[in-house]
């Protein structure tokens, strides 16, 4: 009986077992691992493409000219990272005519390919909104993606305008969007473009200046909204144009979502409360986050006008609270009188300031809620 003695080779082991090899390789090692055999390069493609990252718009015109080589490998992309400053872009949109001349969107265009696409981040310069912001204007050649954040950079530092990239909220698979540094005015959607139902879980609006009412516009159609963020700095630059003055314009916003929205984060501090909020209508909203005086109400605030979602779990409480004296008053005696289905706990940070007395012991005289303090 004889036995055969000649060396294994990496390549003969189950494909299975290479895919999980392959898997943990860095992205230089996987390049090389493709020129050694052609069922390598099978496997390892896959891999090697199934993440990618264009950190300089040279990067994304190689890419795409490889991909109109092989277009297959537009479909092997699950994820894509476009993130360069406008003096990169400029620099290679200043190149000498070629026999085939870049355009804006050559960019998009590069993107539309990738069909099986779930995951877009979008950190480019403001010349590429136009094109970018067509891959939403359905049909949808991004029938699978999921998540997606955009940021067009202006180079007076200013907002982009939202409007050129509107239909990303029509996208039906999208889940997860966020966007940064916007700016949208009351037109929301036109009447003959609004979307179907939309799948869009979560939103994050980042330092935007967003119209109250457009807001409100788009939030008609996801049919189960779960998460939205609101944020905006201290003092805004430039001064903000679209923002409603009041949060409670965001809150009802918000209230075609009443149904389905289990964490609001408000982060926003200037805006200001005429009255308290009313919030027993949000029956699946667990976390809020806002600031004391947006919760309670400015100028005349009324006790029986508060009202906190019937099953809220978290009250995370920004800033200074208890600055104001007669809102740390009226905080206190909702905490002391304020009747919950559950336990709720009110957290709040101890950073910038020491948190009063009164509502400390307001809390532990509380049936109903416990003081968590950072």
């Amino acid at each position: 009986m004889s036995i055969d003695r000649s060396p294994a080779l990496f390549g003969d082991l189950p494909d299975e077992l290479l895919i999980q090899i392959l898997g943990d390789l860095s992205a230089r090692d996987l390049s090389a691992i493709c020129l050694v055999s052609k069922k390598l390069n099978k496997l390892a493609d896959p891999i090697l493409h199934k993440s990618v990252a264009f950190d300089h718009p040279r990067h994304h015109v190689s890419f795409s000219e490889s991909l109109a080589r092989r277009p297959r490998r537009g479909s092997l992309i699950h994820e894509v990272r476009l993130e360069y400053p406008s003096e990169e872009l400029s620099e290679v949109m200043a190149i000498p005519e070629s026999p085939h001349p870049l355009r804006f969107d050559h960019f998009s265009h590069t993107i539309s390919t990738m069909s099986n696409l779930e995951n877009l981040e979008v950190s480019v310069p403001e010349a590429l909104s136009h094109g970018i912001g067509n891959l939403f204007n359905g049909p949808f050649d991004l029938a699978c993606l999921k998540t997606c954040s955009l940021f067009y950079q202006r180079e007076d530092g200013g907002y982009w305008d939202l409007q050129e990239n509107i239909h990303i909220f029509s996208h039906p698979t999208l889940e997860s969007l966020t966007i940064r540094r916007a700016k949208l005015d009351q037109r929301g959607f036109e009447s003959l473009e609004k979307p179907e139902n939309t799948a869009l879980k979560e939103l994050h609006l980042l330092e935007c200046d967003i119209n109250d009412d457009a807001l409100a516009d788009i939030l008609l159609h996801p049919e189960a909204l779960q998460e939205i963020t609101i944020t905006q700095v201290a003092d805004p630059t430039p001064e903000l144009e679209e923002s409603p003055l009041d949060i409670g314009d965001y809150i009802l916003a918000l209230s075609s979502a009443n149904h389905s929205l289990v964490t609001i984060t408000i982060d926003f501090p200037t805006l200001v409360a005429k009255h308290a909020l009313r919030l027993r209508e949000f029956q699946a909203l667990k976390s809020l986050t806002l600031r004391d005086y947006q919760l309670i109400g400015q100028g005349h605030p009324r006790l029986h006008s508060v009202g906190l979602p019937p099953i809220l779990e978290k009250l995370n409480l920004l800033g200074r609270l208890g600055e104001d004296e007669e809102i740390a008053e009226l905080l206190c005696y909702t905490l002391e009188h304020t009747l919950a289905r559950q336990q709720c706990t009110i957290a709040v940070s101890e950073k910038e300031h020491k948190i009063p007395v009164e509502i400390i012991e307001a809390c532990k005289k509380s049936e109903h809620f416990h003081l968590e303090i950072d």
